[in-house]
C-alpha cells in the first residue's frame, strides 16, 4: 500500500468579519440594490430630470443589481476572502472616481439637481469603501489550511 505525504500548508486569506465591515458591506448592498433599482427602471424620468444620457442610468442600475446582490452575500457569510473584500473596496473607489470625472470630462453635461445626485453618490460610494476598508482591518485573520 502506498501512503501519500499530504503536507498542510497554512493560507491566511479568510477573515471572520468585524461588525464594522458587515454593517458596511450590508449598506453597500441595500444602498446599491435601491439605487440599481431606481436607476433601471425609472432611467426615462431621472435622465430628464438630470439631463444625464439615458443609457448611462439604465446600464449603471442594471450593473448594480448583480453588485448588489453579491456584496450582500459577503455581509452574510460567516468567513470572508479577504481578495473578495478589497474588490468591492476597489470596485468602490473606481466608482466613485469615475463619477467624480465624469463631470469633469465634458462628455455630459448635467443639470445642477444631475450633478449633485452625481457628487452625492460618489461620496456616499466612497465612504462606503473606506468604512469597509477600517472594517477589513477590524476583522479577525482565521488560519486555515490548504493540502499540497
Amino acid at each position: 500500500m502506498i501512503m501519500l505525504n499530504a503536507t498542510a500548508n497554512p493560507v491566511d486569506t479568510f477573515s471572520t468579519p468585524s461588525a464594522l465591515l458587515r454593517k458596511a458591506l450590508l449598506a453597500d448592498a441595500a444602498l446599491s440594490g435601491m439605487t440599481g433599482l431606481a436607476l433601471a427602471f425609472a432611467a426615462s424620468p431621472l435622465a430628464a430630470l438630470f439631463a444625464l444620457p439615458v443609457a448611462l442610468l439604465r446600464w449603471s442600475g442594471v450593473i448594480l443589481i448583480p453588485f448588489a446582490a453579491i456584496v450582500a452575500r459577503l455581509g452574510s457569510l460567516e468567513r470572508l476572502q479577504r481578495p473578495c473584500v478589497f474588490a468591492v473596496i476597489l470596485a468602490n473607489a473606481v466608482w466613485a472616481l469615475d463619477s467624480v470625472l465624469l463631470l469633469f470630462s465634458g462628455w455630459v453635461e448635467p443639470t445642477i439637481l444631475g450633478k449633485t445626485f452625481v457628487v452625492g453618490q460618489a461620496l456616499i460610494v466612497g465612504a462606503l469603501a473606506e468604512l469597509e476598508f477600517v472594517g477589513l482591518r477590524r476583522s479577525t485573520r482565521v488560519q486555515s489550511y490548504a493540502r499540497s
